[in-house]
């Protein structure tokens, strides 16, 4: 009786939708094949790796989806510039790595590890944050990973990935589109960390930049303002001497939201709305193919959506070619009209700015405000200052030298940004956006 109900128990659990056992690691000895039609799922039953093709053309992949979500989405592609040209694929542990093999056994991709002699046989996992680790079957904490594909993303961020510079081992996780709906070769645009003494993302194709995000603020980064709004995200942006680098995670874990850019040329957030089964968008950049373009209005201008026409010169500033601004063209940008003398200067304060580009931003997040404008005054070639974080009033320092680009003024949020100007060009505006400080 005991062992036929146990008999009994094996088998509901095996058969059973509702109680079947998913597995997650593949050890040493196995193999995941395309004819074998076997997966990994993630604890969780959240994801599922395994081969996949996007159109009738016969061209496989292996690669990470959601399992529930009716449509079906990739979170990461293993060979996206290597496809299986036929149906013939092995996905195994060899030596100290994992491989692809082809046709013939020939190798496809790889983890590419140079370690030796392990002392322990290794497995790989599809962890349930979505995370595939090649680890020590003896350890199942992150020390134990010798490989893992949140290291090698391909469009998509999810949550608790991290976008951004490792200073251990010199790699800069970042974001490539697909090359179009279908097809998860590397496509044109690419979402990536700029590690400068301020660090910004871009978006860019090939030499062309087209969105900036502006600084990390200490609440977001200062040219994207919708992701501070949704109250089931947390989100962290890290700057150490191990790593620079932004993540975020799910409070409600019942939500999938992911980042990708898109074949199309899109930064965007979306999450997944079950009751009509479709992904949501919550934003997308650039949205306002206007103020959202880099360097819009040129230097020492502003783009501002509400006024006509959309891009103004800083006050204390002219149009560098007034014709060429009445045309509205307006990439010449804008000059002084009155040059700085080093003594005398004061500052414009605008308000709602999402900060110049950084390149020649120096940061010390020891003084404040008022220290910070003395420091900018000190040197003859400070243009602008701004407080490095917003929050609890405002602190740290950020000083630009030279030419301020891409900026732009919203209605709310933003932060303050103090321009210097010559004592001439010092003079009250009625605009509440300005104050001056002399």
């Amino acid at each position: 009786y005991t062992f036929s109900s146990l008999l009994v128990f094996i088998v509901l659990i095996l058969f059973h939708p509702a109680l079947s056992i998913y597995i997650n690691i593949l050890s040493s000895t196995e193999t995941l094949t395309i004819s074998g039609n076997r997966t990994l799922v993630s604890p969780g039953d959240i994801f599922e790796l395994g081969f996949f093709k996007t159109t009738s053309r016969s061209r496989w992949y292996l690669g990470i989806w959601y399992k529930k979500i009716s449509e079906r989405t990739y979170v990461w592609v293993a060979n996206r510039d290597n496809p299986l040209s036929i149906a013939v694929g092995t996905l195994k542990i060899s030596g100290n790595n994992l491989v692809l093999l082809g046709q013939s056994n020939k190798s496809v991709w790889s983890t590419n590890l140079t370690r030796e002699n392990e002392r322990s046989p290794m497995v790989a996992e599809l962890l349930a944050n979505g995370n595939f680790v090649l680890r020590d079957s003896d350890n199942n904490g992150a020390s134990g990973f010798l490989w893992q594909s949140f290291d090698y993303p391909t469009d998509t961020l999810l949550p608790e990935m991290k976008l951004g510079y490792d200073h251990k081992t010199g790699q800069n996780r970042f974001l490539l589109s697909w090359r179009s709906s279908d097809d998860p070769s590397s496509g044109d645009y690419l979402y990536k960390l700029e590690t400068r003494r301020f660090p910004e993302f871009y978006l860019s194709s090939g030499v062309f930049r087209l969105h900036r995000s502006g600084p990390w603020n200490g609440i977001r980064f200062s040219g994207i303002l919708d992701d501070q709004k949704l109250s089931y995200l947390a989100y962290n942006f890290t700057e150490n001497s191990e790593e620079v680098a932004y993540t975020f995670r799910m409070i409600n874990n019942s939500i999938y939201s992911r980042l990708t850019v898109s074949f199309s040329g899109y930064f965007e957030r979306q999450t997944w709305n079950p009751s009509l089964g479709m992904w949501n968008m919550f934003w997308s950049f650039p949205l306002d193919s206007q103020c959202d373009g880099y360097r819009m209005c040129g230097p020492y201008a502003y783009c501002d959506a509400n006024t006509s026409p959309i891009c103004n010169c800083i006050q204390g500033f002219n149009p560098l070619d007034a014709e060429q601004w009445d045309l509205r063209s307006w990439s010449g940008g804008c000059i002084r009209r009155t040059q700085l003398s080093c003594n005398g200067d004061g500052f414009t304060r605008m308000r709602n700015m999402k900060l110049p580009e950084t390149t020649m931003a120096i940061v010390d997040r020891s003084i404040g405000e008022k220290e910070c404008q003395k420091r900018c005054l000190s040197d003859c070639n400070c243009t602008a200052f701004a407080n490095a974080d917003i929050r609890n009033g405002g602190t740290g320092c950020v000083i630009w030298a030279g030419e301020l680009i891409d900026m732009r003024n919203y209605g709310a949020d933003g932060q303050d940004l103090y321009v210097r100007l010559a004592a001439a060009d010092l003079v009250e505006k009625r605009n509440a956006n300005w104050k001056i400080i002399s």
